[in-house]
Parts: structure tokens; C-alpha cells; sequence
């Protein structure tokens, strides 16, 4: 039995970095398509939404079966919360992915503004991020999970950072604004 539940455990992790892999490219697409103007990779990214919300419901039903046959306690329970949490917050990246991939055909002729914000490095540092958490979960790293809780807050300042240059940019050209 505890041989099937580790067996188990281990698929659980696997699937979550195949997820946190697939989400990693999913930023890096949809960002280029997005500095590029690409619209067929900006398809892709949407297209493979759905493959997301697979690894989505696989991880549920990997914790659910585990939960369910094993009862698990103490660090296994807490390992299994966490994977559930990263799996949210996964899925959660992967709709954003799409959400700029969205945003490629009406910003295609704005590739230049875009790239004269610190959008890329924003988008780098999430990339970052997300590799780190998992890692992080993978080897039980506190000090790698800290940093990529730092990273959230330089991630929150970029973006607050790009906001308020992108307004100023509108109020000095307001030609950029479409209506």
C-alpha cells in the first residue's frame, strides 16, 4: 500500500511540472506573439488552453484519489494542499497566457509601444517564478519559496510602473487611445 501511494505522490509532482512546463511556454508564446504582433502563435497559445485545463483536472483527481484511498497526514496531507493550491494558481497563469494572446490582434500595429514598456521583463520574471515555485515545492526549498515571494512584489511594481507609463503615454499622445 505504501508503495502505491508514493507511486501515486510522485505522478501527482510529475503531472504538476509537465502543467508548470506547459504554462511556462504558454507565457513565452503568447508574450512574443504579443512583441511580434504574431497572430498564428497567439493561436496557438489559445488552442492549447484546453491542454491546461486537462493537467487542471488531472492534478484534482490525483489529490482527490489520494486523499480518498490513503488518508494521508501530517506532511503528506500538507504536500497535497499545496499541490492544489499551485495547480489553482497554474491553471490561473495559463488564462492569463491566453488573455494577452487575445490581446495580439488589436494591439498588432502597437508592437513598439509595448516594447518601449518593462512589459518583457515583467513577463521574464513570472517565467522565473513559476519555474522557482515549483521547484521550490519540488525539493521543499523555504528559501527558494521567499524568493519567489519577493519576486511578487517586484512583479506588482512592474505593474504599476507600466500602468502609470502607459497613461502618461495616452495623456502626451491621445492618438493612442482607440475608442
Amino acid at each position: 500500500m505504501q508503495r502505491h501511494f508514493e507511486r501515486s505522490l510522485q505522478e501527482l509532482k510529475d503531472t504538476l511540472v509537465g502543467m508548470g512546463s506547459l504554462v511556462d511556454r504558454q507565457i513565452d508564446c503568447a508574450s512574443q506573439a504579443l512583441f511580434e504582433g504574431d497572430l498564428p502563435a497567439a493561436r496557438e497559445v489559445i488552442g492549447r488552453d484546453g491542454v491546461v485545463d486537462e493537467y487542471d483536472n488531472r492534478v484534482d483527481a490525483l489529490c482527490q484519489s489520494i486523499l480518498a484511498l490513503n488518508q494521508p497526514v501530517a506532511g503528506d496531507l500538507r504536500l497535497l494542499m499545496a499541490a492544489l493550491r499551485i495547480n489553482t494558481q497554474l491553471e490561473r497563469i495559463g488564462d492569463i497566457a491566453v488573455n494577452i494572446a487575445e490581446r495580439v490582434e488589436p494591439l498588432a500595429t502597437q508592437t513598439g509601444l509595448i516594447r518601449a514598456t518593462r512589459l518583457a521583463e515583467m513577463l521574464q520574471i513570472a517565467r522565473i517564478m513559476v519555474t522557482d515555485s515549483l521547484n521550490a515545492f519540488l525539493t521543499a526549498d523555504p528559501a527558494l519559496a521567499r524568493r519567489v515571494m519577493d519576486s511578487d512584489y517586484v512583479v506588482d511594481g512592474l505593474d504599476r510602473h507600466i500602468f502609470r507609463h502607459l497613461v502618461k503615454m495616452m495623456e502626451d499622445s491621445p492618438s493612442l487611445i482607440s475608442v
